[in-house]
């Protein structure tokens, strides 16, 4: 059985958008606990027993997975104090204090959403890539192909103005290179449900096929 988020976990959420203080979360910390915390490492756990098949270097502890409800308001102008959604991050081995390769999971009143993503490789993996790269036409393949189109959009930001350093101009992978943050993702209702392929054990089926949610 796949782990689920109840109602009551949505109700939680549109609360503290609407009040996004101490005074009302502290009363109802327990809650947030029981309905959203201890699902979601649950459910971490699940996706970890699925990575294990075909992404190995991804698994984590569930607790180093969850990001925390509590906001970094030290060097922000909005200082309300938690986040309004519970999310996790699956990085690779290695790079688990950068912004590299990974996989994220994240849920809010509004909507759900999965990404497999490199969002915000740091600079000195541009000029020297840790990992082994895909060759620029396989990438285009991948890309290009149906199964992820109809599952999943392509996003990017912070977009370059120049190759990164120790990459020419012509580069066969430009489009990428250019990308700052990068990746793919799924957005469905808020009220969607992990369905039984959301966690499939299959390396062939997690690779080619998109997660299934159930409302």
């Amino acid at each position: 059985m796949v782990t689920h988020f109840t109602p009551e976990a949505l109700k939680f959420l549109r609360g503290l958008a609407r009040h996004n203080d101490r005074a009302w979360f502290d009363p109802r910390k327990a809650i947030y606990q029981r309905e959203l915390k201890a699902p979601m490492l649950a459910l971490i756990e699940e996706v970890n027993h699925a990575l294990a098949a075909f992404a190995p270097d991804h698994v984590r502890p569930a607790q180093k997975c969850l990001f925390r409800i509590y906001r970094d308001t030290r060097f922000a102008s909005d200082k309300r104090p938690y986040k309004t959604h519970i999310a996790a991050w699956w990085a690779c081995a290695g790079m688990e204090k950068t912004s590299g390769a990974g996989f994220y999971f994240h849920v809010s009143s509004t909507e759900t959403i999965i990404a497999p993503a490199p969002t915000c490789p740091p600079r000195a993996d541009a000029r020297n890539p840790p990992l082994p790269c895909r060759p620029p036409r396989r990438n285009a393949l991948l890309l290009a192909g149906r199964k992820l189109r109809a599952a999943m959009s392509e996003f990017e930001g912070n977009r370059l103005t120049r190759p990164p350093r120790g990459f020419s101009a012509d580069s066969p992978a430009l489009d990428l290179l250019l990308c700052r943050q990068w990746g793919v993702s799924a957005t469905f209702p808020a009220d969607a449900q992990p369905g039984p392929r959301c966690c499939a054990t299959s390396p062939r089926a997690s690779r080619s096929q998109p997660p299934s949610f159930t409302s």
